[in-house]
């Protein structure tokens, strides 16, 4: 069997025209001779009646629930959307099975809330895919060997689409959204960034952490290693977005002008902390953090100086434990990390001196910075975030 897997993300299917929309990605699939799978996450965003969000807001301050049971709670609003888009389809004279993670057979761990998945017992999916039916799956969510329902955490209808993608042998899995795929930058601060047309899971998955929300890296980490093609597509366009896949594309080689960079990504709202001292114990510092679940990001150390970020929500936390530990913090508020993703960055002369040059002739000062093969990080004043994005988007020509 040619297996397509395809996801329709809570903004999708959060009205009939949007589902008419999506069951016409169904159809032409259908057409094209794949058996197709569905999985849909819940109805529409935060406000919206069947949104995770709203399910949640159903239990007032003060009561008690269980993480097992609240758990139960948030898989409701896939359940509902699996069933609503499933009678649609048969509405168009499509055979349609409707399944739970459960029935289409995830098994996870008893992490509920953020569940991993331990393995995929795919054969009720083939046999209901053998008798020619569309299988629609509810995403975000599986079940322990007990039988306990449990829920995957965010982006959890992606790692759903692309864990059975895999399990399946599918030739894509489809992530459809309301964007035209990966951009080279997010469209709301670049007016000209660009679609692109391909992209590696390497890059998608640091695009991804540093701030670029289309995918969940989880979903991409488990696509690549069966190396299943994602495409990233528009719900309301039949063209086929961005693929992401393990090949770099080919670009001719013209000097400065090389497509080293894929893209810029961004992340706001964080607070640089620095401590300094001849005596710094790294392990009492992250380990305060750790003790307290307070992420930490940006990390930068040397004998006499630590430097790390928090989320500005963290902040507040994050200087009272470390003054009970006896440090002194300098706090810088109200700061974001700007990334600079590309496969090609590696080996690469001359990168960061075009960064530095960007960011300086827009007086942008870099606070702090660090590099990986594929990206480069740099911290700046939240106020200048939009004006670094926009620099950094032109000295790499992303536009052209």
């Amino acid at each position: 069997m040619r297996v397509i897997v395809q996801k329709f993300g809570g903004t999708s299917v959060a009205s009939p025209d949007l589902r008419a929309a999506c069951a016409r990605h169904v159809q032409a699939a259908l057409a094209d001779d794949y058996r197709v799978v569905v999985v849909v996450s819940a109805m529409g965003r935060r406000g919206d009646p069947y949104a995770t969000d709203t399910l949640l807001s159903t239990l007032h301050p003060g009561e008690t629930v269980s993480n097992r049971d609240r758990d139960i709670l948030m898989s409701c609003g896939e359940a509902i959307s699996a069933v609503v888009f499933g009678s649609y389809l048969r509405s168009l004279g499509i055979d349609v099975s409707v399944l739970s993670g459960q029935q289409a057979g995830i098994v996870t761990n008893e992490h509920f809330g953020e569940a991993r998945i331990l393995e995929i017992q795919p054969q009720r999916i083939q046999s209901e895919l053998a008798r020619g039916r569309v299988v629609v799956v509810m995403g975000f969510q599986g079940g322990t060997e007990q039988g306990d329902v449990t829920t995957l955490g965010r982006g959890g209808s992606d790692t759903t689409a692309t864990a059975l993608g895999v399990a399946l042998g599918a030739e894509y899995a489809d992530i459809f959204t309301d964007v035209d795929g990966i951009m080279t930058a997010d469209p709301r601060i670049v007016s000209d960034a660009k679609r692109l047309g391909r992209i590696t899971y390497q890059e998608i998955c640091n695009l991804a952490y540093q701030g670029a929300k289309v995918i969940h890296p989880r979903a991409v980490e488990i696509a690549m290693q069966k190396n299943l093609p994602i495409r990233v597509r528009h719900t309301l366009s039949m063209d086929e977005g961005t693929l992401v896949t393990n090949e770099l594309p080919t670009f001719e080689v013209t000097g400065v002008n090389d497509r080293f960079v894929t893209g810029i990504a961004h992340t706001a709202h964080v607070t640089q902390i620095v401590l300094t001292g001849e005596s710094l114990e790294a392990r009492t510092v992250f380990g305060q953090m750790a003790d307290h679940r307070i992420s930490v990001d940006f990390i930068s150390m040397a004998t006499d100086r630590i430097a790390y970020t928090v989320k500005d929500t963290d902040t507040d936390k994050a200087v009272s434990l470390l003054d009970r530990a006896g440090f002194q913090p300098l706090i810088r508020r109200d700061c974001a990390k700007v990334s600079v993703v590309g496969a090609g960055i590696a080996g690469v002369p001359g990168i960061m001196a075009r960064i530095v040059d960007a960011l300086g002739q827009e007086e942008i000062d870099v606070l702090q910075s660090a590099d990986s093969h594929t990206t480069i990080w740099c911290l700046v004043e939240g106020r200048k975030m939009e004006r670094a994005v926009q620099a950094l988007h032109r000295a790499f020509g992303l536009a052209d």
